[in-house]
């Protein structure tokens, strides 16, 4: 996605947080702003010690894991799983479905493409009466520097 298409989209989103804190009778605060800016500016997947890190300590924890929380209610970014220790999250760029290999060795993330295997599951889950709000597939495993290196 180029710049100009990554700032419309940001800009997009900025609204959709603020609309969710205007609904919920929150404020716009400098620390929830600032946290908002950082996570616009990620390219790739992060947890909260990236924002942590990026603030230069301007943001505390607490108000950190509340913001987080609220980008993820108003569905700003969302929550992804790679089998650490900690939490990581993604922007939400309108991207299409993908889905991630984790190096356990590394703990470098790929995203691949979707290749319409969500429409197969779909269609298995409707028939069982099951509503779907959203799905992820993560593989787990050693990536090709890391497999080299087991060699």
């Amino acid at each position: 996605m180029d710049k100009k298409n990554q700032n419309d989209v940001a800009l997009i989103q900025q609204k959709k947080f603020i609309d969710y804190l205007t609904n919920n009778d929150l404020k716009l605060t400098k620390a929830r702003s600032e946290v908002f800016e950082i996570v616009a500016k990620m390219d790739n997947h992060f947890g909260a010690e990236d924002i942590l890190q990026s603030s230069k300590n301007s943001v505390s924890r607490a108000t950190l894991y509340r913001t987080l929380n609220e980008l993820v209610e108003s569905q700003v970014i969302r929550k992804t799983a790679f089998g650490d220790k900690h939490q990581h999250f993604e922007f939400v760029l309108e991207k299409k479905p993908h889905h991630h290999a984790f190096c356990l060795n590394c703990k470098t993330n790929i995203e691949f493409p979707d290749f319409g295997e969500e429409e197969i599951y779909n269609k298995i889950l409707e028939k069982m009466g099951f509503e779907i709000y959203g799905h992820e597939m993560h593989f787990y495993g050693l990536c090709k520097n890391c497999t080299k290196e087991k060699i």
